[in-house]
């Protein structure tokens, strides 16, 4: 229930205007109740980044298995980035600051590249594997940010190549 209402804070407000307080507030819980569970703000924010991780991986485990269109789950990760846009702008500049934070993120990209390992055998290589999902989720985050509307153009060629990077996470895909 904490960690439900602290994502929800995280997605409204961001890191830096999010209070343990409020969260434990939105959890019906009285603002102790919230150390008992989580040592600060911090540990909540990096056990929210590992849940919506996980609900990540398993909307793409989804999504492959369903044999959806690598289009389609272009623009389904690219809606997803938008609804987190607050959260995922304050796990990168948490990141850039915070080492606690950057092992989380590095221990939650070796996930992502043991899930892809598994979706596709024949990609093994980790490096391919990173480069491939730092490719996507900077498209992603592009398009979700309106980045390709600001200069004027459609992003529809960055959905194209974000559809392209999801094809090469597929099992029958030829390896890079």
């Amino acid at each position: 229930m904490l960690l439900q209402a602290a994502g929800a804070e995280f997605v409204e407000f961001g890191y830096e205007h999010t209070t343990t307080n409020r969260i434990a507030h939105r959890a019906g819980f009285a603002p102790q109740t919230f150390y008992r569970w989580y040592q600060d703000k911090l540990d909540v924010f990096i056990h929210v980044f590992e849940a919506w991780t996980d609900a990540e991986l398993d909307l793409l485990d989804a999504l492959l298995t369903e044999q959806t269109a690598s289009l389609q789950i272009a623009e389904a990760f690219v809606a997803n980035y938008r609804s987190f846009a607050l959260f995922k702008r304050s796990l990168q500049q948490l990141a850039a600051n915070t080492p606690e934070v950057r092992q989380a993120r590095a221990a939650c990209r070796f996930k992502q590249i043991q899930h892809v390992r598994r979706w596709n055998p024949a990609l093994q290589n980790n490096e391919v594997i990173a480069a491939l999902l730092v490719g996507a989720e900077q498209l992603c985050q592009s398009l979700a940010e309106g980045e390709f509307e600001d200069m004027g153009l459609t992003g529809r060629h960055a959905y194209q190549q974000l559809a392209k990077l999801i094809d090469l996470l597929r099992p029958d895909s030829p390896s890079c």
